[in-house]
């Protein structure tokens, strides 16, 4: 069956559902919204999360729902338009009424979405590895922090010899403030300055051929070379290539990727790409009963037997058990209810442990480093003995390091600063 004649039988179905019960929507279903792009740059990445809440909504209303209701999934396309985002954000609250909502991928989208979600307090699932320095009482962080993808990626390549850095990024605030703290990290590791190469290009960036022969030139000091990449989107496509047409390979200048996962590898040829890496907190070729029953859901949901899976997948899984889990436990869709009974709430990862929801809004996660197969698939090569708890604020940064989140009463501070013992804002 073809994917948008499920999404049409799952809506027809809960229409019928409605219908049937003699009511509306608003009164007869639990809304969820999906904001995720569509179209444009982003569409690489966001369209399988879309796709992800649709299954994640048929599974839990064929289990009953939430509440005794069924839930109905709206969805929106910001179309890679980071103003877009916030006027999607205020209609999916304020028209469609939704419970809470799951979306953004960039972290120039997450901000934002930022002032609605707290301006009319209503919650947000984010799934994507992001930069920190945030924590707002209206935002749930299910992606990795810095000190949960991109420090342990350093440490790991620290240990394969590595002295000088290229870091490449996307030019907007997640690749900016993540090479921040690298940085800043790196240097307090001993790393001089002109070992450290820092580029941003923008959005859909197609021309790499003098970036990347800059990063090739950069690699011929005589130390080991490595580029941290937080290139997002579909500027990875001619990336990956140029790198291949270059000659540069993982035993040449290894690449970490923090933004490239088994949907990015999909599109490419990933032959000259053997070795290159990335850091997650979840690949596809994890080995467990769970992870294999995800993966035969996803794949008979999409109707194609070769459709992958990936960490923000993950991250939107584990945001959504946890979101039922809450409501059922607060016995009400209630933001402000539910944000309370969030924190501690523990579900399933896909990895063979259990997240948990942290007072600062974060979440307990493996730290996984991969290495590209032909296949597109990744070989774990590192991975932490336990979960790690994710650092809304850097350890690294002078503004940052006297800040802890805790959104707990009586604290309920994003922002807390234990050397003046004073709460700088609602989440910056």
């Amino acid at each position: 069956m073809k994917l948008n004649k499920v999404h049409q039988l799952v809506r027809l179905s809960v229409l019928s559902a409605s219908l049937v019960a003699g009511g509306a929507f608003a009164a007869d279903t639990i809304k969820v919204g999906v904001l995720h792009s569509l179209s444009g740059t982003m569409a690489i990445s966001e369209t399988t999360l879309k796709d992800t809440m649709l299954m994640l909504v048929d599974e839990q209303n064929k289990k009953g729902g939430v509440l005794g209701k069924k839930l109905e999934a709206v969805v929106v396309d910001p179309a890679s338009n980071w103003p877009l985002f916030a006027e999607k954000a205020r209609e999916l609250i304020q028209k469609d009424k939704v419970a809470a909502v799951f979306g953004c991928w960039t972290s120039v989208s997450r901000k934002s979405v930022l002032p609605v979600f707290e301006e009319l307090n209503s919650i947000l699932f984010y799934p994507v590895q992001y930069e920190g320095e945030e924590s707002s009482k209206n935002v749930f962080y299910t992606g990795a922090a810095p000190n949960q993808q991109a420090i342990p990626a350093v440490d790991y390549l620290m240990g394969q010899g590595v002295k000088r850095w290229a870091l490449l990024g996307t030019d907007y605030v997640y690749p900016r403030t993540t090479n921040k703290i690298l940085e800043a990290y790196l240097k307090a590791k001993g790393v001089k300055a002109e070992d450290i190469m820092v580029n941003y290009t923008p959005f859909g960036h197609a021309d790499w051929q003098s970036i990347v022969a800059d990063v090739k030139k950069f690699g011929t000091a005589g130390k080991k070379t490595a580029v941290v990449s937080t290139i997002n989107g579909d500027a990875n496509v001619p990336f990956y290539k140029e790198l291949g047409n270059q000659g540069i390979t993982a035993e040449t200048i290894p690449v970490v990727a923090f933004s490239v996962g088994e949907e990015e590898l999909s599109g490419i040829d990933t032959k000259p790409l053997v070795g290159h890496l990335a850091a997650w907190n979840y690949f596809q070729s994890v080995d467990n009963d769970l992870n294999g029953e995800f993966i035969e859901k996803w794949q008979k949901f999409t109707g194609k037997e070769d459709r992958v899976t990936n960490d923000p997948m993950e991250a939107t899984y584990i945001g959504f058990n946890m979101w039922v889990q809450a409501v059922e436990k607060a016995g009400t869709t209630d933001p402000e209810a539910v944000q309370e009974a969030l924190i501690g709430i523990s579900v399933p990862n896909l990895t063979g442990g259990y997240a948990a929801m942290m007072p600062n809004h974060h979440i307990t996660k493996p730290v996984l480093i991969g290495e590209i197969q032909e296949d597109g698939q990744f070989e774990v090569v590192s991975e932490t003995k336990g979960t790690v708890a994710g650092d809304a604020w850097s350890d690294y940064l002078d503004g940052s390091k006297d800040l802890i989140s805790d959104w707990r009463k009586p604290l309920a501070c994003g922002n807390f600063n234990v050397k003046t013992g004073k709460c700088g804002g609602a989440s910056k």
